[in-house]
């Protein structure tokens, strides 16, 4: 059965979470300077940081970074993957409740978390966290799912399988981001991203997702089966390549 609570569902993840999730463009980064006023100086917020993919591009652009993370899991895989910049500090919190002053951060990011979030009371934490004039600023890499014959087969693999994909894809939530913003503006900018795999790579970033069988449940090997027929069907040079679209949404809200 898949794990209700958001906060424990990666819990037996984390390893490869860690190495086979994608980062992020550098020009995400680029939008939080240029559009949000980020510099060196600035405080961040980066909530449900889990292992730290996203603290990390804010770290090293100079910034001091609170991490906050509700899973201990993957708080403790972050704490250890960002233990060499003294700026980043690790905090037990969720987006509903972060644990961190009024008004102590000058930006909130949220990368690839925010469909976890319920919607209203972080959005109160995070008006709550920023300074005047601060901002929220959702990001998710948007797995393709029909830009090539492999892609359309994974997504039929995911929808077969997957314990309960239908009713957590991110997609239903990032329909909603108006809902999040309102009643202030927001803007949205879009990125090209891939990754490309062999086969164990390509196995590991499928049992990163929340939502697949796990060892020992019934469509774990049928999943593992038919995982390595549509890659055999669709590798070159023994690669397959999972492509994204980056999101990025920002606004100041109040």
């Amino acid at each position: 059965m898949p794990v209700k609570d958001p906060t424990h569902r990666f819990s037996s993840r984390v390893e490869n979470y860690i190495r086979y999730r994608p980062g992020y463009p550098k020009a995400v980064l680029e939008v939080l300077k240029n559009d949000c006023g980020l510099v060196s100086s600035s405080v961040v917020a980066d909530i449900a940081s889990g292992t730290g993919i996203f603290t990390r591009m804010l770290l090293e652009n100079g910034n001091r970074v609170f991490g906050v993370e509700p899973n201990s899991d993957m708080r403790r895989a972050g704490e250890e993957f960002l233990s060499g910049y003294s700026r980043f500090t690790s905090v037990a919190g969720t987006a509903e409740a972060t644990t961190l002053p009024d008004h102590s951060v000058d930006i909130v990011t949220a990368a690839q978390a925010a469909h976890w979030f319920d919607r209203e009371r972080a959005r109160r934490e995070f008006v709550r966290i920023l300074r005047p004039g601060g901002w929220a600023v959702l990001i998710w890499n948007e797995r393709r799912t029909d830009d090539s014959p492999f892609l359309r087969d994974y997504e039929r693999l995911l929808a077969r399988y997957g314990t309960d994909y239908q009713e957590v894809r991110h997609e239903r939530t990032t329909a909603e981001i108006a809902d999040f913003f309102a009643p202030t503006p927001f803007e949205s900018q879009t990125f090209d991203m891939k990754q490309e795999f062999d086969y164990p790579a390509l196995e590991g970033r499928l049992l990163s997702s929340s939502y697949t069988p796990q060892p020992g449940q019934a469509n774990y090997e049928p999943m593992l089966r038919e995982l390595r027929r549509i890659f055999d069907a669709s590798q070159q040079d023994n690669r397959v390549a999972i492509e994204y679209t980056t999101r990025v949404y920002y606004g100041q809200i109040t």
